[in-house]
């Protein structure tokens, strides 16, 4: 069977609502490319009517449509491994289904490979998410930076481009937790960014929480860096080498000045300090032990129902 030059894996979660929108932008610009391709569905356990719509599709297009079902709901990250897994093109792109990147901007993404780029980011022209989402997403980019030798502008914007290379490596990891933007950077050779559009969701809410984005930044910085820990072990240096000097300090007092009423309160702030820090370290601890324990446990990261796309007897068929 040949191959197409582009597959585009596109998760798929709840998205009744969005579909049928989607599908009406996004075949003729794919078909308006000059070159062969296919698109992947990775339907992610919707209870709404999106399988359903997928399966529709398909046999509208089944010559240019691959879904892929899972029988359980395994996340955005691991739909998209899944698409990656089945796809076959020499240039790969993710889309989110919800249509907040236009799938107009694909050729940007296709004439940034064609200058020689393997891996091509994005950077979306204008956000429209809410202001916490927008301040919460500039925070967690410092940090990143700060913490891995990593550089997205905007590693919020799934919109982005893969060559092969790069998707074969990422399949050859068995991370059960990761960030698929941050690990096809680490493999690139020559990445490069570009400015994508941003609209408000055709319909439909986001799937990501405020909790959702919060352990996705935790695998981000846990799962490319071990700085996190070097800088509380640093910060236990610090905090215990001060612990020393004050008590020195007052224990010099007491032999000069003599005992003295109060201070409870100050003594009270200071060991809540220590047992805060304590904690944090602790749960920062955790946080690399929790990884080691979803690895070594070697469950599946996710699992496939079905799947529909057209078999090679009935393309030969058509010949």
């Amino acid at each position: 069977m040949q191959s197409p030059q582009i597959s585009l894996v596109i998760p798929v979660y709840n998205e009744e609502a969005c579909l049928e929108r989607l599908f009406d932008r996004l075949y003729p610009v794919m078909d308006g490319l000059g070159a062969s391709y296919e698109i992947l569905f990775i339907n992610d356990g919707s209870r709404d009517r999106s399988a359903a719509l997928l399966a529709d599709q398909f046999r509208r297009r089944p010559d240019v449509t691959r879904v892929v079902l899972f029988t359980n709901n395994f996340g955005q990250h691991s739909a998209i491994l899944a698409g990656f897994s089945f796809s076959r093109g020499s240039r790969i792109i993710t889309l989110d289904a919800d249509l907040q990147n236009p799938p107009e901007d694909i050729p940007l993404l296709l004439a940034a490979m064609d200058q020689g780029h393997d891996y091509v980011g994005s950077i979306r022209r204008q956000r429209n998410d809410s202001w916490w989402r927008h301040s919460a997403s500039r925070f967690v980019n410092r940090v990143r930076e700060r913490t891995t030798d990593i550089r997205m502008t905007d590693q919020g914007c799934m919109m982005r481009a893969y060559g092969r290379h790069i998707v074969d490596t990422i399949n050859q990891c068995q991370e059960s937790h990761t960030f698929i933007p941050a690990l096809a950077y680490t493999f690139a050779r020559n990445p490069t960014e570009v400015v994508v559009g941003h609209e408000e969701r055709y319909a439909g809410e986001s799937k990501y929480s405020l909790y959702t984005l919060v352990r996705l930044n935790f695998d981000l910085m846990t799962g490319f860096s071990v700085m996190p820990l070097q800088l509380f072990s640093l910060l236990g240096m610090v905090v215990s080498l001060g612990s020393g000097f004050l008590v020195a300090y007052l224990l010099l007092r007491r032999l000069i000045v003599g005992p003295e009423e109060g201070g409870l309160f100050t003594l009270f702030g200071i060991a809540f300090f220590l047992i805060g820090l304590a904690l944090f370290g602790l749960g920062l601890l955790g946080e690399y032990v929790g990884r080691i324990y979803f690895e070594v446990r070697k469950r599946p990261r996710y699992m496939v129902s079905a799947v529909l796309e057209e078999s090679p007897l009935q393309e030969e068929r058509k010949v």
